[in-house]
Order: C-alpha cells, then structure tokens, then sequence
C-alpha cells in the first residue's frame, strides 16, 4: 500500500483578512506526521458556497485524506455541512447524533437550545459523526470520489482533542504498520536548539539517518522527538534514545508518554514522592514562581504561601532580611536571597524554599550589576545554595527564565544531580 495523499482546506473570511492566525494547519501537521504522513496541499479560502463546493471536488478527486477546517458554527457564513452536502449531491437533514449532542452541551450550560444551536445538527444525510468533547459543533466525515472527508471545528481546542482521540485513530486503522510513525518525545531544560544539534553531531556522529530526530522550542521545556517509520528502525531506536539521555544528562525533564507536562508538574511529583512541602519568596518574578506551582491541580497540599516582596522594605518587613544586608550588599546579592528563603522557610514551615532577586530591566542596570542579573537561593534550611547569573533577556523571558530555573534548581536538588546545569556554565556571574 502507498501512502495516502493527504490534503487540508481551510475556510474563514478571518484567515483571509488576517484578523486570525492560522495555528490549525501545523497541528494538523503535527498530528499526521506521527502517523507517517504529510499534507501535500494546503488551500485556505473564504467563506463563499460556490468556492466552497469547487474546492472540495477539486480536491477528493486529487486526494485520499481531506481535511476541511472551519465553516460547523451556528452562523449564516457557517458553510461546511451545506457545501460538502451539495458537493457530493446529497441532502441535509437534522442529525439524531448531533442533536443529541448538542442537546446535551446546552443543559450542561443552562443555556437554551435555539435556532441558530441547531443549524449545528443539519448535516449532510447518512455521513459519520465525529464526536466533539469541547465545542458545540460535532465533526462528521464522508466519503466521496474514494477520498476520506473529516470536517472539523476552527476552534483549536476543540479541533486537538478531535485529531488525538477520533480522527488519528480513524485513520491509521487503514494504514498498514510500516507506514505508521512510532514517535518519542523527551522533554529538556536549559539546553537551546543549536546546542543540543552541536552536542549530538559531536557526541553521536553516527547518529541513523532512519531515526528522525527533531527539536521542538518551547518555553521553558524544549521538545525532542526521535521518529521512526518502519520495523528495523523501530527496532533500533531504543538504543539510540538511551544514547541520547546520556548525553543529555540532568537536563532531561522527563522522557513524555501522554501529555506534555510543566516543569512545576515534574517538580511538584518529585516534592509530593518525599511528603515535602515548598514555599517562594520573589522580586523580580512577582510571584510568577507560585502561579506556576498553583496551575498544578492539587498543589495546595504542597504549597501554603509564597511572599512577594518587591521592595526593600518588604523584604525586611515581611521575610526579615537585615536591612544591613541590603545596605551591604544590595537587594541582588546571594547574601539577600539566601535570608529571603529563610525567611520564608521559617514565616511558612516548609521544607524548601526558592529566593530570587534580579534585575529585569529594560532599566536599573549598573556597571556592577547590569540589566539581566539575577541571584537565586535553593534548598533547605539545613542546605542552601545560591548562585547570580546574567541573563540579558527581554523582561518577559527574563522572568519566565528565572522561574523555571528556580524550579530547576529544586527538582535537581531532589534528584540528588552532581551535574552542573549549562546554563550555569554559561550565564554564572564572574
């Protein structure tokens, strides 16, 4: 068997004016390629019937997959189920599986099921539904000119739990084994792009040319995925991916077997593996640390308090910083964020603590101490260690980069990791 031609029709008159990005066709993308396949073509158009039904024809008949995006609201400009009914010279009819849906969705709501909910259960006669766990609007699929058909929702929620749970599924139940991909993703902190194809051409120059290896940037967790397409590759990739942790070292997070997980997740499980429990004492972050714990469902059993405290004088109010310290060495000192984690540790009784004090710029810098310092502490009160580190990022980055690196530093502490971390190495104050 040869692989399926995959084609993609988008429509919008918002893709069109550009008052939306489209972010659909490169999950579509990505969703296929871990089946082995590809889009060979990809037509955006806007929401016009006529233009609708000739694309459509035009297109079953060059492909074996088609996926139409877009056009399944409730709405007049809405097109899809009557483009594709008209397409394929059938008639629309309420569909019970949709109505049912849809019927479902408003009570959970409390909302009313009115005229313009059901334009969504008019759908062309006798097609597949595909079931809509998020939205509103079921997909459906048909079959015409021998081309598959699956009509999905523009709304990129609704659309990804679609593609992983009913329409992937769907179509690699018709593709032979040494067609479907077998993909791998670890997730890693600390090492760039560049950096990590510079360790792997020198430290695995015979790296197969059937192991598809590809980088993912992300922030902070940056994704990589090794991707196989037949049996001896299959076979072969669970030496190369232990190759590969080698030299990657510590700066692997966690190697991800279903969905992608935070940096505060991996380090809130390792926290909870030891019944420990974690506070955080910011300046420069403004308390994005603790946001980051808190988006992990049942954090607050391992988290109690955090302290923000932006000025001088709420570091010594709030965490009990000697204000000889401050006058000493300044608030971004090792010196000051080791007393703030004290602080903290003592004002919350937690087990462990992360400090961090910096300066995010664009102003504030000094020769001594220029925009991008900051100075972190870690650990316990029995054990902390801290470190200043230059980072001349956009204020953004800079604190999301803090961040993540606090939480770093923890969940290296509690792996118990004898490894310094690159971007010690590389961004460690003189």
């Amino acid at each position: 068997m040869t692989k399926p031609n995959v084609q993609l029709l988008l429509t919008g008159n918002e893709l069109m004016a550009g008052d939306i990005v489209d972010s659909n066709s490169a999950m579509i993308a990505q969703q296929l390629k871990e089946l082995g396949l590809e889009i060979t073509r990809k037509v955006t158009i806007a929401d016009d019937l006529a233009l609708l039904i000739n694309e459509i024809n035009l297109l079953a008949e060059q492909s074996d997959i088609l996926i139409i995006n877009g056009g399944l609201g409730p709405t007049i400009d809405d097109l899809t189920a009557l483009a594709l009914a008209k397409a394929t010279d059938v008639e629309l009819a309420e569909h019970p599986q949709a109505l049912d849906h849809l019927t479902h969705w408003c009570k959970r709501r409390g909302a009313t099921l009115n005229a313009p909910n059901l334009k969504q259960t008019i759908l062309p006669k006798d097609c597949g539904i595909i079931p809509n766990k998020n939205g509103s609007a079921v997909g459906f699929k048909v079959n015409h000119l021998h081309c598959d058909i699956y009509c999905t929702p523009g709304v990129p929620n609704e659309l990804k739990t679609m593609l992983v749970e009913e329409i992937a599924p769907d179509i690699a139940k018709g593709l032979p084994n040494d067609l479907i991909s077998d993909v791998t993703r670890l997730q890693v902190f600390g090492l760039g792009e560049s950096v990590l194809q510079k360790m792997v051409d020198e430290q695995l120059p015979d790296w197969p040319d059937n192991i598809d290896l590809g980088f993912r940037a992300g922030m902070p967790l940056l994704e990589i995925k090794l991707t196989t397409t037949n049996q001896e590759a299959h076979q072969q990739k669970h030496l190369w991916e232990a190759k590969l942790i080698k030299v990657l070292g510590d700066h692997l997070i966690a190697r991800i077997d279903t969905k992608p997980l935070s940096m505060a997740d991996h380090v809130l499980s390792k926290i909870a593996d030891e019944n420990l429990k974690i506070t955080t004492a910011e300046s420069c972050t403004g308390g994005l640390i603790a946001s980051m714990i808190t988006q992990v469902p049942g954090s607050s059993a391992l988290f109690e308090a955090g302290f923000v405290t932006y000025s001088n004088s709420m570091k010594s109010k709030l965490l009990g910083v000697p204000e000889q310290l401050l006058v000493e060495h300044g608030a971004v000192s090792e010196e000051v964020v080791i007393a703030m984690a004290q602080g903290a540790l003592e004002r919350s009784s937690a087990d462990l603590a992360i400090a961090v004090s910096g300066i995010a710029g664009p102003e504030g810098g000094s020769e001594e101490k220029p925009v991008g310092t900051v100075c972190i502490a870690w650990g316990n009160k029995n054990n902390l260690k801290s470190i200043c580190l230059l980072m001349p990022l956009s204020r953004h980055y800079f604190q999301k980069y803090v961040a993540a690196i606090g939480l770093d530093l923890i969940r290296r502490e509690l792996i118990k990791s004898q490894e310094t971390p690159l971007y010690i190495t590389e961004r460690k104050r003189k």
